[in-house]
């Protein structure tokens, strides 16, 4: 990787607008209503009385596969989504135009046979520029240690509890849900072609890590919120394994004070935790 070049990168200002289709698409990728008589959820998938799920901050404005851009020299097939966060000051709106503005925080070089953290935050407005909340992203950049580092690392995540959960949720996962997922932005080819998910060291194409973070986040919704979207306000993971299209993700959780808990994610068919050091926040 240059870091360099990456420092500088000219990310513009991304103002978009986004439909209620496309709010009800990106719930359908992270698995919502899967019981189409479902009431409690027919809100995240139907005009009638739409909301938006919090975590679909993370793919409004998107920027686009820009890492895979060869002046940053990053080897990106060996690239993983590492970590996600979102703090929202309100509801997500379930349509609308939103603008986001990009910048690098921070680089960790973790050494050549390693690789390097990339950290960078998105700070999402509405069309009048008032502030909706900021969403943090991590890369692992497998194949480019050595790059040097810059900035600050991102923020910690505590380790969840030891004791047993206070509650867990299951959720089956479709064998489409990463074809159906991409349509929301995240048109990596490691989730789509099998000739590059082996390539990248992986038996066939995995999960969007955001599709996984998107089923913990409407899991909590359901489990914690009674289905009320605009509750959930924060959320942050790690993730650590990868997931395949079709496993049944397991949200366990354990209750905090004022709102807060946290949470971790596994693979029921694997018993792998696949996302991990998960925090949350309610109103």
């Amino acid at each position: 990787m240059n870091l360099q070049r990456l420092l500088s990168w000219p990310f513009p200002e991304i103002r978009v607008q986004y439909a209620p289709r496309d709010t009800m698409l990106y719930a359908l990728g992270v698995g919502a209503c899967r019981d189409p008589l479902a009431e409690a959820e027919l809100q995240f998938v139907y005009e009638g009385r739409l909301q938006a799920l919090p975590s679909q901050a993370c793919v409004l404005a998107h920027p686009g596969f820009w890492i895979k851009d060869p002046a940053l020299e990053v080897n990106w097939v060996k690239l993983v989504h590492a970590e996600q966060h979102f703090d929202l000051r309100q509801p997500l709106p379930a349509h609308g135009e939103v603008i986001g503005r990009y910048r690098i925080t921070g680089v960790v070089d973790k050494g050549e046979q390693t690789g390097a953290m990339v950290y960078f935050e998105k700070a999402l407005y509405t069309a009048e520029n008032e502030l909706i909340g900021t969403v943090d992203s991590t890369y692992f950049l497998r194949g480019d240690g050595g790059c040097g580092s810059w900035g600050e690392p991102g923020r910690a995540l505590p380790p969840v509890p030891e004791r047993a959960p206070d509650g867990a949720l299951d959720m089956p996962t479709l064998p489409i849900a990463a074809l159906i997922y991409r349509l929301s932005g995240d048109y990596n080819p490691l989730h789509a072609d099998p000739a590059i998910a082996r390539k990248a060291g992986f038996e066939s194409p995995i999960l969007q890590g955001l599709c996984t973070y998107g089923v913990a986040c409407q899991s909590l919704i359901k489990a914690l919120a009674g289905n009320d979207a605009g509750r959930l306000r924060g959320m942050g993971a790690r993730f650590t394994k990868p997931v395949y299209p079709g496993d049944t993700i397991r949200t366990e959780y354990w209750m905090g004070d004022n709102g807060a808990l946290q949470f971790r994610c596994l693979s029921v068919e694997r018993n792998e935790v696949v996302l991990d050091r998960g925090t949350a926040m309610l109103v």
